[in-house]
């Protein structure tokens, strides 16, 4: 029976993964969902699998080193698929340090952890790999219409958090190439879906223009990016995890470049087209509520990534065109809207003290 270590499971990407494994695989796999609990970690993601005899939360921080190597001490881990990391631009900007320790030393601490448990006088145990989960910020900007980033494309980072992910990229390639260690990276492009927290910008414009607030926008809105439904990238790290060739890059992208003005624009349109016509909100959903912000600092262009190796290879492709998953998306968080109230007033932080006290 395999045992999965997801790392930083009960934030967005993290908790869809892990509501994915456990659909796919039901009671043949065993999760260990460490995290931290930051500001984006919620517990009250993965409500549905927290009854499982198959599934473990373990409140750990991958800086803290000895809690790491506990894990692997404590279970036979088979697959370790690492999610867990500070993910926001903007946040990066304002305070560097805290993404080149969660995304660079605590990388250092899970690679150094699974090589000394898998490791053995003649390689390593079978059936053991690493899964890197990286992003495509890493190859930079696209600043034309046309062409695509390729696992070829030589690394560009603009930001400290694609800067602190590409560190962490090399630090993996790095242990594949010095100690042949059984690893892959992925680098995807922008996820959506549901369980996304609010600072990220499609939960972001619905929660507003609910609520009738400025939906900020920022520069010109024409910076470009490629849109890939998070269960879709869900099935994609399931796959390399599988079928994979130790030490390759897959690129997970969804073929759905948008501009940010367009991304906006249809959020509006859509809700107005799904919510009834007696839901209040619908007063506050307006074209006006669009607000043209200052721009990013050092905000990159245009990111269009190309998934031909992995569908050459492992026949993955993206199956949700973009029109149709922002309609689930929006939909979800209107079925949901209790959970959105939770993020925005932080009242998903006690569920975790009012489940795991004493545990």
């Amino acid at each position: 029976m395999r045992t999965y270590l997801v790392t930083g499971g009960a934030g967005f990407i993290g908790s869809n993964f892990i509501l994915y494994l456990m659909e796919k695989y039901k009671e043949k796999i065993n999760i260990i969902n460490a995290d931290c609990l930051t500001y984006a970690g919620n517990l009250e993601n993965l409500k549905t699998v927290e009854p499982l005899d198959n599934y473990k939360f373990l409140k750990v921080d991958i800086c803290d080193k000895e809690a790491v190597t506990k894990i692997f001490e404590d279970y036979d881990i088979d697959r370790v698929i690492h999610f867990a990391a500070e993910s926001h631009v903007d946040r990066s900007i304002r305070d560097p340090e805290v993404f080149v320790n969660t995304n660079v030393l605590g990388t250092l601490n899970l690679l150094n952890a699974a090589k000394h448990a898998w490791e053995t006088k003649s390689g390593y145990l079978p059936d053991k790999k690493y899964l890197q989960v990286s992003t495509d910020e890493v190859y930079g900007s696209l600043e034309g219409d046309d062409g695509y980033f390729y696992e070829t494309t030589p690394l560009d980072p603009h930001s400290p958090y694609s800067a602190s992910k590409a560190s962490a990229d090399f630090l993996v390639k790095s242990y594949i190439d010095t100690y042949q260690f059984p690893a892959n990276i992925t680098r995807c492009s922008n996820n959506y879906g549901p369980y996304q927290f609010p600072e990220k910008l499609i939960p972001l414009m619905i929660n507003n223009a609910l609520a009738g607030k400025n939906l900020p926008v920022y520069g010109t809105g024409k910076n470009v990016r490629d849109w890939l439904y998070v269960e879709d990238h869900a099935k994609a790290i399931d796959l390399v995890a599988e079928q994979g060739k130790i030490g390759e890059v897959y690129n997970v992208g969804g073929h759905n470049e948008k501009k940010n003005i367009e991304i906006v624009t249809m959020i509006i349109d859509t809700l107005l087209d799904i919510l009834p016509e007696n839901d209040e909100r619908r007063e506050n959903i307006s074209h006006n509520l669009i607000t043209y912000v200052e721009d990013r600092k050092g905000h990159d262009f245009r990111y269009a990534i190309a998934p031909d190796k992995i569908k050459a290879d492992l026949g993955w492709e993206p199956e949700t065109p973009f029109c149709e998953g922002i309609k689930l998306t929006i939909a979800w968080y209107l079925n949901h809207f209790e959970w959105m109230e939770h993020i925005t007033k932080g009242e998903y932080q006690k569920y975790y003290v009012e489940m795991y006290r004493g545990k």
